[in-house]
C-alpha cells in the first residue's frame, strides 16, 4: 500500500514500529452495519538497549482489538499484536517500550493507552460493534 496514503490514515509512528498485515470488511447481518477491522503486528525488531544475539523472537501477545476513528461512515478497529522477545539462557521475556507516546500524538487514547502497557485491555467498543468483537477476539485468542 502507498505509505503516503497509510501515513494520512494512521499515525506516522504506528507505522514507524508496526505493519499492517491483513484487513477486513465486515458486516452486521441484521441491520447491514459495516465496519473495517486492521490488523497490525510489530516488526521483529529487538527493543533498544538489548542484543539480538542474546534474544530470540517467541511469537505475539494475545491481540488486542482498539477502536479508532470512523472512516468514511464505516467503524474502524485495530486488531494489534505486540511481539516479545526471550533471552536465550535465562528465559526472560522482554517487549519494547512505547513510554516515548507523547499525550498530544494522533493517537486515540485508547491506542496510546494500550502502547504504553497502561490499562491495556480496557477499551470502549460502540454498542453497536461490541458483540461481534468480543466473538471475534474470543476466536482469535483461542487461534494463538
Amino acid at each position: 500500500m502507498n505509505s503516503t496514503f497509510l501515513n494520512a490514515v494512521f499515525p506516522k509512528e504506528l507505522l514507524d514500529h508496526f505493519e499492517i498485515t491483513d484487513h477486513q470488511v465486515l458486516c452486521k447481518v441484521d441491520d447491514k452495519l459495516e465496519y473495517w477491522i486492521i490488523d497490525f503486528e510489530e516488526r521483529n525488531h529487538i527493543p533498544k538497549g538489548f542484543k539480538s544475539e542474546d534474544y530470540e523472537s517467541k511469537g505475539f501477545h494475545r491481540a488486542c482489538i482498539v477502536q479508532d476513528f470512523p472512516i468514511r461512515g464505516k467503524g474502524v478497529f485495530l486488531r494489534i499484536k505486540r511481539r516479545r522477545w526471550r533471552h536465550k539462557q535465562s528465559g526472560e521475556v522482554i517487549q519494547s517500550d512505547f513510554s516515548f507516546i507523547a499525550d498530544g500524538s494522533k493517537f486515540t487514547s485508547e491506542l496510546s493507552d494500550f502502547l504504553k502497557d497502561a490499562n491495556r485491555y480496557a477499551t470502549r467498543y460502540h454498542d453497536k460493534y461490541s458483540q461481534l468483537l468480543f466473538g471475534e477476539s474470543q476466536e482469535v485468542a483461542t487461534a494463538l
